[in-house]
């Protein structure tokens, strides 16, 4: 494990924009009916000056964090298309990709991945994921290593972990405990931070009650988020966190973690970095959770050193 720390701080004048695609995905378990997989793909597009290498080379798929979706990556994809071939999906419950009202997880996350990299005709991807996303790709890799259900042969052939969440932290349970109210399903929990606005403004706390408005106008929105976070409330709730079989992994992996990361801790990176034989571990000074949004040309640098020294 190597330790890699960078103190960059340039901004992005680049914006990556390309068509957005759907995709049909039939997951016979979530759904009687067919599932749309939103995504967004450089291959074709105006961006791509260097079709050759992309064409024979090993496609990057993104997966976006909790409560995001695709365009978190817009920053990180206008620099590697010219050379890589980039998908980005939203995944199953989030953007513009289909949101049944079921029990979310990462087993089903997993499977709407695989559904979708098989329809795409993929069968070897580096998959890079932020926070949740992450944990679906790990989660997706151990899928591939023995699984019966997995007759195409899908390989995954990297990772890139970035502020990876899916290791068990007992700390989260009840440190969140204030917030529960913002799941009810009832207009009285709007009235109140509503009428709470006023006190706000007074109190110099208008920016934290409406980020904490924001967060339950997303929960009541989106069906895959309330549900993990209702799902997940107790220590017993966390059965498909991936630290106890990362170890299975031996597959070229970077881990890149913010050095001032408040929502997932450093020790989840390092877990990550320790189980996985010949893991990279980089560390990005100053730098908070949103690291594919405000870090997009450390993380460049990074991962263009990581597919470089790997030969992908």
């Amino acid at each position: 494990m190597s330790l890699v720390k960078t103190t960059i701080n340039s901004s992005l004048n680049t914006s990556f924009n390309t068509p957005l695609r759907s995709r049909s995905i039939y997951l016979p378990q979530v759904s009687s009916t067919p599932l749309v997989a939103s995504y967004t793909d450089s291959w074709g597009d105006n961006f791509v000056d260097n079709s050759a290498k992309i064409d024979g080379g090993v496609p990057l798929v993104f997966l976006h964090g909790f409560l995001s979706n695709k365009s978190c990556w817009d920053g990180l994809i206008s620099l590697l298309a010219k050379d890589y071939r980039c998908i980005a999906l939203d995944l199953l419950g989030f953007g513009d990709s289909s949101k049944p009202q079921i029990r979310y997880d990462v087993p089903t996350m997993v499977a709407f991945v695989v559904e979708f990299l098989k329809g795409m005709g993929i069968d070897r991807a580096l998959i890079v994921g932020h926070s949740f996303g992450a944990w679906v790709g790990a989660a997706t890799a151990l899928h591939t290593l023995d699984n019966p259900d997995n007759p195409d042969k899908l390989q995954i052939v990297g990772l890139g972990l970035i502020g990876a969440a899916g290791i068990r932290d007992d700390s989260f349970c009840g440190k969140y405990d204030q917030y529960r109210p913002l799941l009810w399903d009832t207009p009285v929990v709007d009235w109140v931070l509503n009428l709470a606005t006023p006190l706000g403004k007074l109190t110099g706390r208008q920016a934290e009650l409406d980020k904490i408005r924001w967060f339950r106008a997303e929960l009541m929105a989106n069906p895959a988020a309330r549900s993990f976070v209702v799902d997940r409330i107790r220590p017993e709730d966390a059965v498909d966190t991936v630290e106890k079989e990362i170890y299975r992994l031996h597959l070229p992996t970077l881990v890149i973690a913010g050095a001032e990361d408040e929502t997932i801790p450093l020790w989840h990176s390092q877990t990550y970095a320790q189980k996985i034989k010949g893991a990279k571990l980089a560390i990005i000074s100053e730098a908070d959770h949103s690291l594919p949004q405000n870090y997009p040309r450390e993380i460049y640098q990074l991962l263009q050193n990581f597919l470089e020294s790997q030969s992908i």
